[in-house]
């Protein structure tokens, strides 16, 4: 992960954690931030194409799947742990917003943008690490778009 974000030119720290930070609330607790700081990536499977959709929301909001089909243009499921750690390369609970092993579609929640700094998974369920959510467009090559 550390790799990836340094070829990406943003260097940075990745936190190991000793408690779990595989959901919003306990990356918060684990972090002393609040649950809309932390920068969850969500992935999601188009029904037609099979191909991998991923969002990166707040912690405090759920992402709408009818308008998250409307941006991709299909129908949308959520996808099996199999199918997330093949696409990404990481386990649900640890991933990043960057590093996927395969490319992907991706948008970002606008109320992300909103803070200074939010916490992101650091490739697996015990890692985190900082970032200004106004890089997350450059960094991943996701758009903002209303999705939650």
């Amino acid at each position: 992960m550390r790799d990836a974000l340094l070829r990406l030119g943003y260097p940075c720290e990745i936190h190991q954690l000793p408690d779990s930070t595989r959901t919003a609330r306990e990356a918060a607790e684990a972090v002393g931030c609040r649950v809309a700081q932390i920068a969850k990536t969500l992935v999601f499977r188009g029904a037609e194409s099979g191909r991998a959709l991923i969002v990166i929301a707040s912690g405090a909001n759920r992402v709408e799947e009818a308008k998250l089909a409307e941006l991709a243009g299909e129908p949308v499921e959520k996808a099996r742990a199999d199918f997330v750690r093949e696409q990404t390369g990481f386990a649900i609970g640890g991933v990043p917003p960057v590093g996927h092993a395969r490319p992907a579609k991706i948008w970002i929640d606008p109320d992300l943008l909103t803070f200074d700094e939010v916490w992101a998974a650091g490739g697996t369920p015990h890692t985190v690490f900082p970032l200004d959510p106004s890089q997350l467009p450059a960094l991943t090559g996701g758009v903002v778009a209303e999705v939650v």
